[in-house]
């Protein structure tokens, strides 16, 4: 058995209101469509087959890494006729699993089980019972409970508009039925569209056996159609990264407040999280982490027994073993911190290494440099590595102690266990185990009047 999956993504979602095609809006990241696809690739011989339209240059160049078949619906005339542009690619003997660009939360669970259902003789499809069914096709049982047909909302009649179960769209089937029978769909419906869902009735018709199941939780059927519905399944989403992070062993402080936008390549135990925290990328945490209120973490290695403090940005960056961050500090790329360095309060650190107990706590910039070991960096030191066209690097050896408010004008090297003046402009390498320091000579002018502001 050939499975192939049609992923349904020409709409153009007018809803949302955006020159963006709606299946590139994002959650966690990841565009809806990408959602869709990631989990379709979990499906063991899985051939994906996306079916685009509106804005459909902007999606294939967005999501050119995709592994499947690109096939364009010129025109949006309804699901019937956008899975009618795959026929030629649909074997009689595949299994069609029918998915939707628009709908990311749907799980592999409730994929699998509906594709359980799947015969010669039997139709799957994905049906939930919804409080508020307007707007979704009903499911229509006789007396026995078998499913009849779908009537969508505007064609419904009032009694039908009753009924809560509702058809998602998503549906299984063998190649050489849906063959069959989205040649023969008519239009002659409120929309004048090709409904995919006509496909019921047909199949009812032939003594073909619709087999329904439901997903775990509503919330994995529903579909975006606007920024409130995309707000809510964000939120979705995120809450369900939570208990992920909780079921593994991490407390998460408020789990309504955290943002999983990435994955973890390695999550140690107790680690502690506080609110408005936001993980991106793929992030390695280690053990006995704490990590403080609105901080963003990106594609960065944690170490164990790390405290990143309140209000940092951890971006592409390693902290070593018992090192302390923050508050209010950032971690550019290829910043690299060695085991028990303290970087404390509006420090910014960019494509530099920091070697163990080394400390730079306050109001400093490092950028382009090499740190030893021991080295204490005072309040407001810069390294000067840019000349506006070039960068240099900046070297400071062992044991140094920089003063505040110092400028390292690089290329330059600061010698092991060297002091530098605070106020230093430092132009040229300073020698081991020396002060060295510049500034211009203090005077104090006697009888000196302070200016007085004259009278308009």
């Amino acid at each position: 058995m050939t499975l192939k999956t049609l992923i349904l993504a020409a709409g153009q979602g007018t809803r949302m209101r955006s020159a963006r095609p709606k299946v590139l809006h994002e959650i966690a990241n990841r565009s809806l469509l990408q959602h869709v696809y990631d989990t379709s690739k979990l499906l063991d011989g899985n051939e994906i087959i996306v079916i685009y339209g509106h804005g459909g240059e902007l999606v294939k160049q967005s999501l050119s890494n995709l592994d499947a078949q690109w096939v364009e619906q010129k025109e949006q005339l309804g699901t019937g006729h956008a899975v009618l542009q795959a026929d030629n690619l649909i074997n009689n003997d595949d299994t069609v699993l029918i998915l939707y660009g628009d709908v990311p939360l749907l799980t592999k669970h409730s994929i699998e089980q509906l594709l359980g259902n799947v015969t010669k003789q039997s139709l799957a499809l994905l049906t939930v019972n919804l409080d508020d069914p307007t707007g979704y096709g009903r499911i229509v049982r006789d007396n026995e409970g078998k499913v009849t047909k779908i009537t969508e909302h505007k064609d419904a009649t009032e009694q039908e508009r009753l009924i809560k179960e509702v058809n998602t769209g998503i549906l299984a089937v063998k190649g050489e039925k849906l063959k069959s029978w989205i040649a023969r769909i008519g239009n002659s419906n409120a929309q004048q569209e090709f409904y995919l869902t006509d496909v019921i009735e047909m199949a009812v018709n032939e003594g073909i056996t619709i087999k329904t199941s439901q997903p775990e939780h509503p919330d994995e059927v529903l579909g975006v159609n606007n920024r409130k519905q995309l707000s809510h399944l964000e939120r979705v989403y995120q809450l369900a990264q939570a208990d992920k992070l909780m079921e593994v062993g991490v407390t998460v402080v408020d789990p309504a407040r955290i943002d999983c936008r990435g994955t973890f390549a390695s999550l140690g135990q107790d680690i502690s999280v506080d609110i408005n925290v936001i993980f991106e990328g793929k992030n390695s945490i280690g053990n006995n982490v704490s990590i403080g209120a609105n901080t963003i973490i990106n594609n960065s290695v944690i170490a164990d027994d790390v405290q990143i403090l309140a209000n940092c940005i951890i971006d592409n960056a390693v902290v070593g073993t018992g090192s302390k961050v923050g508050p209010f500090a950032r971690l550019r790329p290829l910043a690299e911190l060695a085991e028990h360095v303290h970087i404390g309060n509006f420090v910014e650190i960019k494509k530099s290494t920091v070697a163990k107990g080394s400390k730079i706590n306050h109001l400093s910039y490092i950028g382009d440099a090499t740190i030893g070991s021991g080295v204490n960096i005072g309040a407001g030191t810069i390294t000067c590595n840019y000349d506006g066209v070039n960068k240099f690097r900046t070297v400071i050896e062992d044991g140094a102690f920089i003063g505040s408010d110092t400028q390292l004008i690089a290329p330059v090297t600061v010698g092991k266990n060297a002091t530098i003046g605070a106020g230093s402009t430092i132009t040229k390498d300073t020698p081991d185990e020396q002060l060295s320091l510049s500034r211009a000579k203090q005077i104090s002018i006697q009888g000196w009047q302070r200016p007085v502001k004259k009278e308009q």
